[in-house]
């Protein structure tokens, strides 16, 4: 039998894919009560994988029951209830299937002409963030990898903007020459802004850092002047106490002013979609580009980042890509709004879940987590430990000890219980642990259970 007359065999058969059926709902079984992070054991069986690259063709079976017995139990409890280290958020059980479904269809959505399912539905989707985040109608959407990529698109629109206006273009011209961009930032931005800042060519030496206040937000008053030259990076959700920058007052500033405002909301922009939590986003739709997750906050599968932007034209002169042999169309081409031609259907699991829960049920997935981290933060603070941060959305700040090395031995002392997973931080100077509330499987008793893991970790470090 040839190598491809055995995959026509595997195909038709489907035996493989009831295989890897099974393998799935077995896993999903026991998510909930086995330990959070990979017991040693588990970590030592990865060694299974050491060999050389094999000469002769596989049996396929045999392939994803070693996957199963020795990848499964190594991998990381995030879709489970107890998982709080990073804002990794959990899955819906439609965007789940709707993964399954979607990868059978195996398509590239360069092009409508690669995929005129996934055009549309990007369309939808498109559509359906405007109306849910209360954004400008010229607002269009990338579909990315994540937040990382979608920043970097963001803010490539703003510099060939503030570039065109001051009629250089820099498609053609390139930074030697050009005139000078102000790039504005809080002293709490995240790495992932700084890294985009970096790779456009920006310099992080030329940002204009502003001080922020006890919660990592920016304070207004601490502004630099801005002009027509600057771009102003905010942020929906620090990403260790989940605070909002004053969005309203800043943006209005920067409109007044011809400059660019970026807000990176990866798991806070979230927020601006609910009816309860609305508030921490206000003035959020009068900036020019937004990058948020999927993958975070709303829990649809990995890898699903947004790039929000209503400068259509910016946005598509940064990120452009010609061919001979590309057949662009009246119809929403997608490559003209993500850096990559090739890419997978990832909105269809967007559109999925914006599908499933509709705008009543994303106010309850994000009010869900916030109370959920109140919950956590109340239960720690009766238990003697210090939070230090305002709960106002789903991040938690916890000093157990003033000692640094304290706590270094407290959060792995919590993380090899099993139990469930934290990580650690720095704030104001001193170690802490970052709480992330993500999941939507987390509730009432997942919390206390946790809590109780802290209990048992400091007792075991201080002996109280």
């Amino acid at each position: 039998m040839t190598l491809r007359e055995k995959m026509y065999r595997e195909q038709r058969l489907k035996t493989l894919f009831e295989q890897a059926q099974r393998h799935g709902f077995d896993y999903a079984d026991g998510i909930l009560e086995r330990n959070v992070f990979p017991s040693a054991q588990a970590l030592t069986n990865l060694d299974r994988f050491d060999e050389p690259l094999p000469v002769k063709s596989g049996d396929a079976e045999s392939i994803l029951t070693e996957l199963h017995s020795y990848g499964s139990p190594a991998s990381v409890a995030q879709t489970g209830g107890r998982y709080f280290g990073f804002v990794n958020g959990g899955i819906l059980p439609v965007t789940l299937a709707t993964k399954w479904l979607t990868d059978f269809w195996d398509q590239n959505t360069a092009l409508y002409a690669m995929s005129p399912v996934t055009s549309k539905l990007e369309e939808i989707c498109e559509q359906w963030l405007r109306q849910l985040f209360k954004l400008p109608d010229n607002t269009v959407a990338g579909f990315v990898s994540g937040t990382s990529a979608a920043i970097f698109c963001g803010l490539a629109a703003a510099r060939y903007r503030i570039f065109k206006n001051q009629h250089w273009d820099f498609n053609q011209r390139g930074h030697n020459g050009a005139p000078p961009i102000r790039i504005i930032a809080g002293r709490h931005t995240h790495g992932a802004v700084i890294k985009a800042v970096a790779l456009l060519g920006f310099g992080v030496d030329n940002i204009e850092w502003v001080d922020c206040d006890d919660q990592g937000r920016i304070v207004p008053s601490a502004m630099p002047p801005i002009d027509h030259s600057c771009i102003i990076l905010l942020q929906a959700g620090n990403v260790n106490s989940g605070a909002f920058d004053p969005l309203h007052e800043i943006c209005d500033n920067a409109n007044s002013a011809n400059a660019w405002v970026h807000i990176d909301g990866a798991f806070g922009l979230w927020a601006g979609g609910t009816k309860r939590l609305c508030h921490l986003t206000e003035g959020m739709e009068k900036a020019h580009s937004w990058s948020v997750d999927g993958h975070k906050t709303l829990n649809t599968p990995y890898d699903s980042g947004i790039l929000l932007c209503r400068d259509k034209d910016a946005l598509v002169a940064a990120l452009q890509a010609s061919g001979a042999y590309l057949n662009f169309s009246e119809n929403r081409d997608g490559m003209h709004y993500t850096p990559e031609m090739s890419r997978r259907a990832r909105a269809i699991e967007l559109w999925a879940a914006l599908k499933y829960l509709g705008s009543d049920g994303v106010d309850e997935l994000i009010y869900g987590l916030h109370e959920r981290a109140v919950q956590f933060a109340y239960e720690l603070s009766a238990a003697n430990f210090k939070v230090v941060n305002e709960v106002v959305f789903n991040q938690i700040i916890v000093a157990p000890s003033e000692e640094d090395e304290t706590t270094q031995s407290i959060i792995e002392a919590i993380q090899q219980s099993g139990e469930c997973w934290v990580g650690g931080s720095m704030w104001m100077g001193k170690k802490v642990i970052r709480i992330s509330v993500c999941s939507w499987v987390t509730n009432s008793e997942d919390i206390s259970r946790s809590v109780q893991a802290f209990v048992q970790a400091r007792q075991a470090i201080c002996g109280k």
